[in-house]
């Protein structure tokens, strides 16, 4: 039995999961820094704990004081939500150390995903299809160099640990090779204290397409469909929907059983996400990465199947079996906008400030995840994301136009907000058609 649960986050994804936490009877504890002695998850939590200043090195990414809040409010487990501590394996294995119940995969498996070359290999013995590159670590630039020749340009250098496109550059001349290995480099090991980097011959005009995994203690793991991810910028997702758009049922098929191929050949226990790169031309998809934590966009797949996924990490973690198995169809259509506090129209300048008025949109299918209110003082010390607005229709141009008048319903003054940009988008031709790919964003949308 899980009784009571840390979140070891902030923000939406820390009142995400206190109210999964109510909806089950368990008692929660927030944690939160100083600069979010204010925040919405403070308040709903049962017990609330600072554990330090705003920082995050020194506050939510602090190992000790994570577990030892854990400890003095009785806290039997700890989810740790997504960024932060959520895929540290260290940090999983010192919630074993100490007898609290880590919400997630084991430290071992979050090491085999969490290291992308590892991951890489592991899959690939398991005959899951990978992008073209390197086996091992890449060491220097003058490495690095000789390797794009190898491979043939275009390439893309990623970091060997972390994601959200931080580390990740993609290189169109060979004479950019160098610069660009040691700028990722030293912005992976700000970001993940890992400055490990691999290259990947780069794939143009495709669809990012991941698969949303379920696995539990008991020999049970589904693929609960895919997300079409493809609307981003600078690797930063923007717009996720589900299904992909014009996806054949027979790729989704196939690349759902290789993403339970993936998690299987880990032996992964929770709830895991298979990214994919997709080729709509070649009719051909490879892995990227596997992430060992709850998404940004796991609400686009509640949607559409009505599978509360924070829910069933709890009862997984409780060592209870998954309430689904096998095949697990899907209804109608669902979209998510990062609703970011970012200004687009200066190549999207983030936007810290006070919230002075604060109207979320409502009615049919529309659903709001957020920890914003209305006075609100929004920090400049941790990612801008405000809010998170899905939307559900019985197929995808009805959830189209409801996303529109949804978002043209949102309230949301003080700061300036990415909702202008997300309306250009869902207007655009190529986007209505379905058509969009990773590069899309840079080369085509105006604000």
């Amino acid at each position: 039995m899980i009784r009571r649960v840390l979140i070891a986050n902030r923000g939406e994804i820390a009142v995400r999961v206190i109210r999964a936490c109510r909806d089950l009877g368990i008692e929660t504890v927030a944690v939160y820094s100083e600069a979010d002695r204010e925040a919405m998850h403070v308040e709903l939590a049962d017990k609330a704990v600072c554990i330090g200043p705003p920082p995050g090195r020194r506050s939510y990414l602090d190992m000790s004081s994570v577990v030892a809040a854990a400890l003095g409010t009785g806290a039997d487990s700890i989810h740790p939500g997504y960024g932060f501590l959520a895929e540290n394996a260290d940090f999983a294995a010192l919630c074993a150390s100490q007898g609290v119940t880590f919400i997630g995969p084991s430290p071992d498996a979050i090491r085999a995903v969490g290291d992308k070359i590892i991951a890489r290999e592991t899959v690939a013995q398991a005959g899951v299809p990978v992008v073209g590159g390197t086996k091992d670590a890449i060491s220097d630039p003058a490495e690095a160099v000789d390797i794009a020749r190898s491979i043939g340009m275009p390439v893309l250098l990623k970091a060997r640990g972390g994601g959200g496109g931080r580390g990740m550059r993609v290189v169109e001349a060979g004479g950019d090779v160098a610069a660009a290995f040691l700028d990722a480099s030293r912005e992976a090991e700000a970001a993940f204290g890992d400055g490990g980097m691999y290259m990947e011959r780069y794939l143009d005009a495709v669809k990012h397409v991941e698969i949303q995994i379920l696995a539990d203690k008991h020999g049970t793991c589904v693929a609960l469909g895919e997300r079409d991810c493809s609307t981003q910028r600078r690797h930063q997702k923007l717009i996720e929907e589900a299904p992909s758009p014009g996806l054949d049922p027979a790729i989704r098929e196939r690349m759902c059983e290789a993403a339970v191929n993936a998690a299987r050949s880990v032996a992964y226990v929770g709830a895991g996400t298979v990214e994919f790169l997709y080729s709509p031309q070649e009719r051909e998809f490879f892995f990227i990465e596997m992430n060992a934590r709850i998404q940004v966009e796991h609400p686009v797949t509640e949607m559409v199947t009505g599978v509360d996924i924070v829910k069933e990490q709890l009862r997984v973690a409780a060592g209870e079996k998954l309430s689904i198995s096998g095949h697990v169809p899907l209804s109608g259509h669902a979209i998510e906008c990062r609703v970011n506090a970012e200004d687009p129209a200066k190549n999207f300048l983030p936007s810290p400030g006070v919230v002075t008025r604060y109207v979320p949109p409502s009615g049919p299918g529309v659903r709001v995840d957020s920890h914003c209110y209305e006075g609100y003082r929004f920090p400049p010390n941790y990612d801008s994301l405000l809010a998170k607005l899905i939307v559900h229709g019985k197929d995808r141009e009805e959830s189209r136009r409801r996303m529109q008048r949804a978002l043209g319903d949102y309230v949301i003054e003080g700061i300036k907000t990415t909702i202008p940009f997300h309306l250009a988008m869902l207007e655009h031709p190529e986007f209505r058609a379905g058509n969009v790919t990773t590069q899309f964003v840079g080369t085509k949308v105006v604000i």
